[in-house]
C-alpha cells in the first residue's frame, strides 16, 4: 500500500439526519447516538448536513446543542448551513450560544447563494424583500463581522434596569476561527482564503478547468492555501463517500454495492449547466479503500476528513461502517484515536 506523507490528523464523519415524516423524534434521537458513538470510537469530529422542507434535519445548530449535552469532547461542525435561509445577525448568536454550550467545540460551516428553489419558497422565506435580498459573499461577511465580536450595532450600555452591549451576545471567543466555508469552485476557494476561514471540500465540484475530480480539488486546496494567511496551514477537510465492509453482513455488502453502482452513473460526466462534477463513492475493505485515497492526489494535500455517511442506510447500517472507519480504515491512514483510558474519561456522566 502506498505510505501518505502526512498522517491523518483529524477524522471526522457527516450525516444528514434522516427522518420519518411519522415519527420524526426517532430520527433526530437516531443521529444523537450515532455522535454518541463516534465519540466513544474517538472520531476527532461530527458534522451534519443542513436540510430544508425535505425529511433531513432541518435544523442542525439546535441538534448539535442537544449533542454537545451528551459528549464531551468530540468537535460538532454543520456542512453545511446554506446562508440564504438565515439571518447572519440571529445566526450568530445561536452559533455563540451553542459554542458556549460545547465548551468550545463547534465548527460552524456555510455556504452562500440563493435557497435552492427560490421561486418556490421566496414569499414564505421573505414576503416582503425577495427582490432584495443579498445572497452574496457579503453576506458571510457580515455574519463572520458577528461572530467574531465586530460591533452589530452603535448603540451600547444601560437604559433603565437593562444593560445593552453593541455586539453579539454571548461572545464566544475563538469560534471566529473555527468558521469553516464550504465550497466547489476556485472563486470559493480563494474568497475562503482571503478571508481567513477554514475550508471544506467536499464529493462535488464544479467541472471549470478539467474533467478530472482529483485535479479539481487539488486545485482549489491549493487555490485556497495560496490566499489564506495560513499559507500551507491553513485547515482543509475533505468530505469523500466511504463505505467499509470490513464488518459488513453480506446483505449489507450487496446493499452496499448497489448503492454505489446506482449513483457511479453521474460521476463520468460533469452535470447541468454548473457543469458539477461528483466524485465516485469509495466502496470496499478499509485496505482497499486506503489504497485508493492515497492515489488520490487531493487526498494527499490534507490531514483531516469528514467522511460522509450514505444518506438512505439505517442506523445500524451506521454503527458498522462507523466502527470500521474508526477501527480499520483511520488507522490504515496513519490516524490514531485517543487513548482508551482518556476516551472513557470523556464520557459525560449519565447519573
Amino acid at each position: 500500500m502506498p505510505l501518505t506523507s502526512e498522517p491523518l490528523r483529524k477524522l471526522g464523519f457527516l450525516t444528514i439526519g434522516l427522518f420519518d415524516d411519522a415519527d420524526p423524534r426517532r430520527g433526530h434521537e437516531s443521529t444523537l447516538e450515532i455522535i454518541e458513538l463516534g465519540e466513544r470510537l474517538g472520531f476527532d469530529s461530527a458534522w451534519m448536513r443542513h436540510r430544508h422542507l425535505q425529511y433531513g434535519i432541518s435544523s442542525p445548530v439546535a441538534v448539535l446543542a442537544a449533542a454537545s449535552q451528551r459528549t464531551s469532547r468530540i468537535e460538532l461542525g454543520t456542512a453545511v448551513i446554506p446562508l440564504g435561509w438565515e439571518n447572519p445577525l440571529r445566526l450568530a448568536e445561536d452559533l455563540a450560544t451553542v459554542d458556549i454550550l460545547s465548551g468550545g467545540r463547534l465548527n460552524p460551516g456555510i455556504s452562500v447563494g440563493p435557497p435552492m428553489h427560490y421561486d418556490q419558497v421566496k414569499e414564505a422565506l421573505y414576503p416582503d424583500t425577495a427582490d432584495a435580498e443579498d445572497f452574496s459573499y457579503a453576506r458571510v461577511e457580515r455574519l463572520l463581522s458577528f461572530v467574531r465580536g465586530e460591533p452589530a450595532t452603535n448603540f451600547s450600555g444601560t437604559e433603565g434596569f437593562e444593560v445593552f452591549s453593541d455586539r453579539v451576545q454571548p461572545h464566544a471567543a475563538g469560534l471566529g476561527s473555527r468558521m469553516w466555508y464550504g465550497g466547489g469552485s476556485l472563486r470559493s476557494a480563494r474568497w475562503a482564503g482571503e478571508h481567513g476561514m477554514n475550508y471544506l471540500t467536499s464529493s462535488v465540484v464544479k467541472a471549470e478547468e478539467s474533467e478530472d475530480f482529483a485535479e479539481i480539488q487539488l486545485s482549489h486546496v491549493r487555490a485556497f492555501r495560496a490566499h489564506h494567511p495560513d499559507g500551507d496551514r491553513a485547515r482543509v477537510s475533505q468530505g469523500l463517500v466511504v463505505i467499509p465492509t470490513d464488518s459488513a453482513s453480506s446483505e449489507q455488502r450487496a446493499k452496499y454495492e448497489e448503492f454505489v453502482a446506482k449513483r457511479t452513473p453521474r460521476t463520468t460526466t460533469p452535470q447541468g449547466p454548473a457543469r458539477m462534477l461528483f466524485a465516485r463513492d469509495l466502496v470496499g475493505t478499509s485496505a482497499e479503500i486506503a489504497e485508493q485515497l492515497y492515489a488520490d492526489v487531493a487526498f494527499r494535500e490534507i490531514d483531516e476528513v469528514a467522511f460522509a455517511l450514505p444518506f438512505t442506510f439505517g442506523h445500524e447500517d451506521y454503527v458498522q461502517i462507523l466502527t470500521d472507519i474508526a477501527t480499520k480504515l483511520g488507522p490504515a491512514l496513519g490516524w490514531r484515536a485517543p487513548e482508551k483510558d482518556q476516551l472513557e474519561k470523556d464520557q459525560p456522566d449519565k447519573d
